[in-house]
């Protein structure tokens, strides 16, 4: 493998952090990081050492992809961007097309950070509510902001990247963190395997969604806890009716098994087939802050992604009976 190659294949998980904080698609950010090899690989003749590392131009060339891709696309969002909670009882309403959400990802694709104290901060910085904020700048804006305060490469740096001024792009940088002041996401938890605390919680949570225990679910959520279904508009805001949906009919046999999702616990969801077999479902967040979940997303139309997830293709359970898949996986 040439050189070339080898630094790409060490940028693959930046270049992924970048264009997913951009583009909030996890099949745009795939599109983005595969245009950028090619461009890197084409014009490789173009490089000059002498003006600097590798690293930003590969950069450059990213950002641009991204700006590109975002001059034919509209914001992506939540659900609760979109418009109020439903009532208790209400049906699911409307699905809108794929490219008017926010798309989960797995930490492992975008998590570039070793240490403990960075993988914290690149966490916080690719949690769906951060993303979702960042879908309120400008996309120039928003280079600026991840470059700079994310990736944290200097105004000088960010500039050349961003073919620009420094001047422009402490101008950017400070209209960004204007509109971001006023989108400021909710303070949650990140994930953290070493907390006892947090890894109680989430087993109470697993325990009591698995025997449908609708009291011990309500238990463990906040009052105003918030649950939505994407791709449909639908959303509710109230612990014990989030408990009773996750409770119904529709979610017998159901299994939860662990992953990390957009710097958050997440889970899959398997269902039983008509073989016994658990099947993929849904993509499920959890996030989680001062020892209660206080938002749950459930990502339909997610089976296909599972083993992107870490998380196996199919489940059985030895004579029917469901494992403690939270604690097997720690093992």
């Amino acid at each position: 493998m040439d050189h070339l190659s080898v630094v790409l294949e060490e940028q693959r998980r930046p270049l992924t952090g970048l264009c997913y904080r951009m583009l909030g698609s996890a099949a745009d950010t795939d599109d983005a990081v595969q245009e950028t090899m090619i461009r890197v690989i084409a014009h490789a003749g173009r490089y000059d050492a002498a003006r600097g590392a590798v690293g930003p131009w590969i950069f450059r060339i990213a950002a641009n992809v991204c700006l590109d891709m975002l001059r034919s696309r509209g914001r992506r969002a939540l659900a609760m961007d979109l418009g109020p909670a439903a009532e208790a009882g209400s049906p699911l309403g409307v699905a809108l097309p794929p490219e008017r959400w926010i798309e989960p990802m797995p930490d492992s694709r975008v998590i570039a950070a070793s240490d403990p104290a960075a993988v914290v901060v690149e966490r916080e910085t690719v949690r769906l509510a951060f993303i979702a904020a960042l879908q309120y700048l400008p996309p120039r804006q928003r280079a600026v902001l991840i470059l700079r305060d994310v990736l944290q490469y200097s105004a000088g740096e960010t500039a050349e990247i961003l073919d620009t001024s420094t001047a422009g792009v402490n101008s950017a940088l400070q209209r960004a963190k204007a509109t971001m002041a006023r989108h400021r996401p909710e303070m949650t938890d990140p994930l953290d395997e070493t907390d006892e605390t947090q890894r109680a919680l989430l087993e109470r949570y697993v325990n009591a969604f698995q025997r449908h225990d609708i009291d011990e679910l309500t238990a463990v959520l906040r009052a105003d806890a918030r649950s939505s279904m994407p791709p449909f508009l639908w959303w509710v805001h109230c612990a014990r009716v989030l408990a009773e949906l996750m409770t119904n009919g529709a979610c017998d046999g159901a299994r939860l098994v662990p992953t990390a999702i957009n710097g958050s616990p997440g889970f899959g969801q398997y269902r039983p087939d008509a073989d016994d077999v658990l099947r993929p479902f849904g993509i499920v967040l959890v996030e989680i802050y001062q020892g209660a979940v206080t938002h749950v997303v459930t990502f339909l139309g997610t089976a296909d992604r599972f083993t992107e997830f870490g998380l196996p293709p199919t489940l059985t359970a030895p004579g029917g009976r469901p494992t403690d898949e939270l604690s097997a996986r720690r093992t």
